[in-house]
């Protein structure tokens, strides 16, 4: 018991006093030694730490959310929205025991003290592949929307192909010229300030699908010209105008990844844990409540909208489906400017926990080198560029890195990490919660993975 008085002391001062910790990487206890406190500096406000934590969480996983309501029905959908944003709540509460115990504010490090260097190593490669399926979603929806974006906002007839409409084209561009500058700079804090406008957007994002919903009718209309000149014949009946309750289709298995890929914020929880006011577990897991269950209803309310706006036909990329029906329009138009201009910067933020933990795994505490820092860094924006031009389908990047790093992340780590570092009884609550996490987290992920790899199979 003073071994953890002393741990949530230790952890107490660095997170309120970061002349004292250097880096996350730094160990909060020392030899279980108590340090006085001094009296001066104030951590981050309970609203801005729920803020910060909802900026983590929600991203490119609300476009897709639509679709998946679609493969899975509404009470479908809702029971697994309520499932995984609950275990992710759980996971959070087992990390956050971990870090009272141990006190160690890192992932990597918790890893490495569970299960010694292959633990630190498991973190890392799924920090990165976890960010890289990230930066890849953010980069696709660039590629998808920012050609759209720019022919609405071009007053002319269309009559030839122009260089804008390559959304490929367009990325590169975006790439080498916004994100890839960005991401070379040893430090943007700055765009830390953009991140305060992220929520909002989710929730103009959200409006907007509401008020559109009565704006197309269904069935939907036959023969509608597309943004690019062509046309798009539907096959929408009345039947399809019925919202399904259950629905069970191979596509089914994309769903629970994207929830997975949707709510996933635990590389963030740590940080944000050192910078809250009169920081305790307590507190820090009222502000992962409080952020996940706002986010949940804002995922909802666009998910069940967007599906009752088309039905089956929604699009896997939710944005793309109102270019059909509703070209040119204002309040599409904005949306999509706000999101691609929240996309666009968050990149780089992403980026940066990718090439720590990449520069970690590979060069280990060597100090920094600038060689170092833009290799690592061009080698991750190719990897990622690379995905975004030649994936089909944005439900892929969900799926795959859903099944995979983001079930390991969210659902199996904290459960296995809790299971070698607790010193209670196996019985306790927690311990038997933990086992359920990593027997729920191995079975979606392996059934996931596996129906998709059928999927892709099959469509072949």
């Amino acid at each position: 018991m003073d071994n953890m008085r002393n741990s949530f002391a230790a952890l107490r001062y660095i997170c309120l006093y970061p002349s004292y910790k250097g880096d996350e990487r730094t160990p909060l206890l020392r030899n279980n030694v108590q340090r006085s406190e001094p009296t001066t500096t104030k951590g981050a406000t309970f609203i801005s730490s729920v803020f910060n934590l909802m900026n983590a969480i929600m991203g490119s996983g609300i476009l897709g959310l639509a679709y998946a309501m679609a493969n899975t029905g509404v009470l479908g959908f809702c029971i697994l929205l309520v499932l995984v944003s609950s275990l992710s709540a759980y996971s959070i509460h087992l990390l956050l025991k971990l870090c009272e115990q141990t006190g160690i504010n890192s992932y990597e490090e918790i890893g490495e003290k569970a299960l010694q260097k292959p633990g630190k190593v498991l973190v890392g490669i799924s920090i990165i592949m976890q960010n890289i399926g990230a930066m890849s979603s953010y980069l696709f929806i660039l590629k998808s929307e920012l050609p759209a974006a720019i022919y609405t906002l071009v007053e002319r007839e269309h009559t030839v192909y122009d260089w804008y409409e390559d959304g490929r084209l367009l990325l590169i561009l975006v790439t080498l010229c916004v994100v890839l500058p960005l991401s070379l700079c040893p430090k943007i804090s700055f765009l830390g300030f953009t991140s305060s406008f992220s929520f909002f957007f989710m929730v103009y994002f959200a409006i907007v699908v509401v008020i559109k919903k009565w704006s197309i009718p269904c069935p939907l209309p036959y023969n509608v010209t597309t943004p690019s000149g062509g046309f798009q014949i539907s096959n929408s009946s009345d039947s399809d105008c019925t919202p399904k309750l259950f629905v069970i289709s191979s596509k089914s298995a994309y769903t629970i990844p994207t929830m997975s890929f949707s709510f996933l914020c635990h590389t963030a929880i740590l940080p944000i844990y050192c910078e809250l006011n009169q920081p305790s577990k307590a507190r820090m897991q009222n502000v992962a409540n409080v952020s996940i269950g706002l986010s949940s209803v804002l995922y909802l309310i666009s998910a069940l909208f967007g599906y009752l706006t088309f039905y089956a036909h929604v699009d896997s990329e939710l944005l793309l489906g109102y270019d059909v029906y509703l070209p040119r329009d204002v309040m599409v138009i904005t949306v999509r400017l706000a999101i691609l201009f929240a996309v666009m910067l968050s990149v780089p933020l992403i980026h940066f926990p990718a090439r720590k933990a990449a520069i970690l795994l590979l060069f280990g505490g060597r100090p920094f080198s600038v060689l170092i820092h833009i290799f690592t860094t061009v080698v991750i924006l190719g990897v990622v560029l690379l995905l975004a031009i030649f994936v089909p389908d944005i439900r892929n990047v969900f799926g795959v890195v859903g099944a995979t790093t983001s079930t390991c992340l969210l659902f199996i780590f904290p459960g296995v990490f809790y299971l070698k570092l607790n010193a209670g009884p196996l019985k306790s609550f927690d311990s038997i919660g933990a086992i359920l996490l990593v027997v729920f987290g191995f079975l979606m992920g392996i059934i996931s993975l596996s129906f998709i790899v059928i999927t892709w199979v099959q469509s072949s």
